[in-house]
């Protein structure tokens, strides 16, 4: 048996955190690219491609969004020698009261889009979609772009999302926009050239490089984004006081400026997200609370992370998929390591992508149902999302609004779906 086999069985047996960087040693090429505006894509398409939606939010407020771009000159880019400075896509989602006459943007930006549909999909999360029946980027989302940001509440809490591994960040969308809808102001971040693809306001796509040494490849990846999200907050407390962090110098929604209330900060994030919000939380006190959905907190040949050697002191939250997994002895070494609040959840009958817009999507694509079970599990899609939304939403609404936190406290007759494990 090869080095590689083991490697190959573990990935096709479970979706599990790791599965992307198992996919991207495996089976993809050399992927490191910084692709050009005016570059040319190919694929396959048909004459009307499947447009997909995401369900509506359940908060009072409606929602808006901003990407911004934001680079950073005090660090070259860790994974493209002679780069002297890091570039990030970010994405501000917030409540508003008057999205009328404002444009849905796009799900994804076209470019990222084909991406998405001719590599990441499949050779990176193995869903076993179709290509080119998909119009990734006409997603409807019920998000409305540039719009003022609602007042009257003063300032709100702010929550950073990190998305998994072989995951864009608008893979998210559905709970984030869920958040925002309720009153939080949630930035998701894109951690270039470990992200699939991420298209830059002049139409160029960094794609992710290509791992040779897994193992190196999730420490450096988790190293990186810790540096990322702590310059994202830095950026953030300029926006507060009224600078524009924008690279491009693109005009910010009114109201944002001030709207931020960045000394109640949570973070949360799927699979490596997941990981980043922890280990994130272990090196930055600005983030109050946190939430790890089906995230390792072992490295990839199944050492201890720091972070599970010795927990964190504020509020963490495990959320997990139903069945066989490998966050275990992670996850049980650092619930018995931590002093502060903590808890471990296990949605029934959910797969990996459960807890993120694959639950709100795939069901609309006419997927085989092995397919569909494979990729989302058992369990009914709506039940899922509303579940999810429920726990993130009290979780947050508790540690950072100081509200009832009784939905943590012990099962539900109202969301029976959601187990705690003791």
């Amino acid at each position: 048996m090869t080095k590689e086999q083991p490697l190959r069985q573990r990935t096709t047996r479970r979706r599990g955190p790791w599965a992307a960087v198992a996919f991207s040693v495996l089976t993809i090429g050399a992927l490191t690219a910084v692709l050009p505006a005016e570059a040319a894509t190919t694929g396959a398409t048909t004459a009307h491609p499947a447009r997909p939606g995401l369900p509506v939010p359940t908060g009072r407020f409606q929602v808006s969004e901003v990407a911004v771009h934001l680079v950073d000159h005090s660090r070259p880019d860790p994974w493209q020698t002679g780069q002297n400075y890091r570039e990030l896509m970010a994405t501000v989602y917030y409540p508003t009261a008057h999205a009328a006459h404002h444009p849905a943007p796009p799900y994804m930006l076209p470019r990222a889009a084909e991406h998405f549909d001719s590599v990441t999909a499949n050779d990176y999360l193995g869903m076993t979609l179709p290509t080119g029946r998909i119009d990734w980027a006409a997603t409807v989302t019920h998000v409305a772009e540039g719009a003022p940001v609602a007042g009257g509440d003063g300032k709100r809490p702010v929550l950073i999302y990190s998305p998994g591994l072989g995951e864009p960040r608008t893979w998210g969308t559905t709970l984030v926009a869920d958040l925002a809808s309720r009153g939080y102001i949630v930035v998701t971040i894109d951690n270039t050239y470990e992200a699939p693809e991420v298209q830059f306001p002049n139409g160029s796509l960094a794609t992710m490089v290509t791992p040779t040494d897994p193992n190196a490849f999730i420490q450096k990846s988790l190293a990186v984004r810790t540096a990322d999200t702590g310059f994202v907050l830095d950026q953030l407390g300029l926006l507060n006081t009224g600078r524009n962090p924008d690279a491009d110098g693109r005009r910010l929604p009114n109201g944002l400026a001030g709207a931020l209330d960045l000394s109640r900060v949570g973070m949360f994030g799927h699979s490596l997200g997941g990981t980043a919000a922890a280990t994130a939380m272990d090196a930055d006190p600005r983030i109050r609370a946190g939430i790890n959905m089906d995230g390792n907190l072992t490295d990839f040949d199944g050492t201890l992370m720091p972070v599970a050697e010795h927990g964190l002191a504020r509020p963490f939250l495990l959320m997990g998929k139903d069945g066989m997994t490998d966050t275990g002895p992670g996850w049980q070494a650092f619930r018995a390591h931590t002093p502060g609040w903590t808890r471990q959840l296990t949605l029934r009958g959910s797969e990996h992508a459960s807890f993120t817009d694959a639950e709100a999507l795939l069901p609309q694509l006419g997927l085989p149902p092995a397919t569909r079970t494979q990729d989302i599990g058992t369990i009914e899609p709506a039940t899922a999302i509303r579940t999810n939304e429920a726990y993130v939403a009290a979780y947050f609404d508790h540690w950072l609004r100081g509200r009832s936190g009784r939905l943590l406290d012990g099962p539900s007759d109202r969301y029976p779906a959601m187990e705690f494990v003791d």
